[in-house]
């Protein structure tokens, strides 16, 4: 269990952070857990470690993909095996960190997507525009991947040390969830999706409005279609 490393990309969450680092440590107690800090203005970082988790304080904020990319980087250098990725915003159920490492372990995969929609563990806690973004993505994912993926935007993602070499070179830093599938099945490599609990944001609200979900669904569309023709011009 020392080659896993849990990774929490965070931006003020100061009010949700502590406790999931106390959650993930109450589920796994001897792994080590990293919090990027994609430069917080609140009291993130203090609360951060607080409840015992290491901490990556970027100079600059990169958002999502930039934090997620600096953890990826730091935890292949530092020679981790497999990551697997808790949002700060207690969406995620530590509880179930054991079956997606289980998985990442037993199946060989690159990657393991905890999904609320395989077994319906959050689809209830889903607001309605996000679901139909998630059905129009699975849509537009399909042909591209050759499977079908039910949960494309999930945050809880392990990764073995083989996607980690990748992304640590190359990773979308802008809604990267889906355009890291592509990203991947460039690469030949395989994905697998597992249930999962999801709970509704603890504290804040999404930074994801209706007007920003359009420019979400332009711009990830235009990095899913650009990845897929360069694995296309391969």
């Amino acid at each position: 269990m020392s080659r896993l490393l849990i990774l929490i990309p965070a931006y003020n969450e100061e009010g949700a952070v502590g406790d999931v680092v106390r959650s993930v440590r109450a589920t796994l107690p001897h792994i080590p857990i990293l919090v990027v800090d994609d430069c917080s203005w609140d009291r993130t970082v203090a609360t951060a470690r607080s409840a015992g988790a290491e901490v990556l304080t970027l100079p600059h904020h990169l958002g999502l993909g930039g934090a997620v990319q600096a953890g990826y980087k730091l935890a292949f250098e530092l020679g981790y095996d497999f990551v697997i990725r808790v949002d700060g915003d207690g969406q995620h159920d530590a509880r179930d960190i054991p079956r997606i490492f289980d998985t990442l372990q037993k199946s060989g995969c690159e990657m393991v997507i905890g999904s609320r929609f395989v077994d319906g563990g959050g689809a209830a806690h889903t607001s309605v525009i996000r679901s139909l973004g998630i059905l129009f993505f699975r849509m537009v994912l399909r042909p591209i991947l050759g499977k079908d993926v039910r949960d494309p935007t999930s945050g809880f993602v392990g990764v073995n040390r083989s996607a980690l070499q990748v992304f640590s070179n190359s990773f979308p830093l802008e809604y990267p969830e889906i355009e890291a599938l592509v990203v991947l099945q460039r690469k030949a490599f395989r994905f697998e999706e597992t249930p999962c609990r999801f709970h509704p944001r603890r504290t804040g609200k999404s930074s994801i409005t209706p007007l920003k979900s359009i420019y979400y669904i332009v711009h990830v569309l235009l990095g899913v279609f650009v990845n897929a023709l360069r694995r296309g011009l391969r």
